[in-house]
């Protein structure tokens, strides 16, 4: 597949045109930012970790039924995905309370929720991607209520899943952000990455943090969380 001119460059990936109008290459870097942009950095070794653990990721949920923009691994840094329209939300699930969640409402970092919560937010740098509800969402036009439904399926599905497959090896998923796309004939599909950068990772015993909350909070031993979550995903 011949790489092509570069269509997009965000906080963390590259994305490139192909010769193929339905495809495109997503590359990732080691740039971490945090806080919208504010906070700045490099992790190295990031963009091999969130590339290979999002790839291995979306291939487990395609076997479940959860359709995904994941086509074929490249390189170390490097995918193959079907091209899609981002639809301009971010789609946040939570099991535990942390983050924005518990300085919000208050409620104690850490603390399990009575269930699971669904939030959306308008994707826009600018406006520090602001909340928003269903009716937000439809009389703005981010989505249409059909669309609106079937991701949030999809979601509830997607963190069943993670929930599982983390607790087998030693992790508990306390939240994380999802994107989806819109494909040329207009079908939902996961896309963006399922990585340290956007889920919390806490080991289940130490409650150790193993994802970007280490840079976001300066605690230290960025690379290697981003590592042991490597391993772990790929030995077990």
């Amino acid at each position: 597949m011949k790489k092509a001119e570069q269509l997009y460059e965000g906080k963390a990936k590259k994305v490139f045109a192909t010769d193929d109008p339905n495809l495109c290459i997503v590359s990732y870097k080691d740039d971490a930012t945090a806080f919208n942009g504010l906070k700045k950095g490099t992790i190295e070794g990031k963009g091999i970790v969130n590339n290979k653990m999002s790839n291995y990721l979306m291939q487990m949920l395609e076997r479940s039924g959860i359709p995904t923009h994941f086509a074929q691994e490249l390189s170390d840094r490097e995918t193959l995905v079907k091209k899609v329209h981002i639809v301009p939300l971010e789609v946040i699930i939570r099991n535990v309370a942390a983050g924005s969640f518990s300085k919000r409402l208050g409620i104690e970092e850490g603390t399990p929720l009575k269930c699971k919560v669904l939030e959306f937010s308008y994707k826009d740098d600018e406006l520090g991607d602001p909340m928003v509800n269903d009716y937000h969402i439809l009389a703005a036009g981010y989505a249409t209520k059909q669309e609106v439904e079937t991701i949030t399926d999809y979601a509830f599905r997607i963190d069943d899943l993670l929930i599982d497959f983390f607790k087998n090896i030693g992790v508990d998923l306390i939240d994380f952000k999802l994107e989806f796309g819109k494909t040329a004939d207009g079908t939902i599909i996961l896309a963006d990455e399922i990585s340290p950068d956007t889920c919390r990772f806490w080991d289940a015993k130490t409650h150790e943090k193993l994802d970007k909350d280490r840079f976001r909070r300066d605690m230290g031993n960025v690379e290697g969380a981003y590592a042991e979550m490597m391993k772990r995903v790929f030995q077990g």
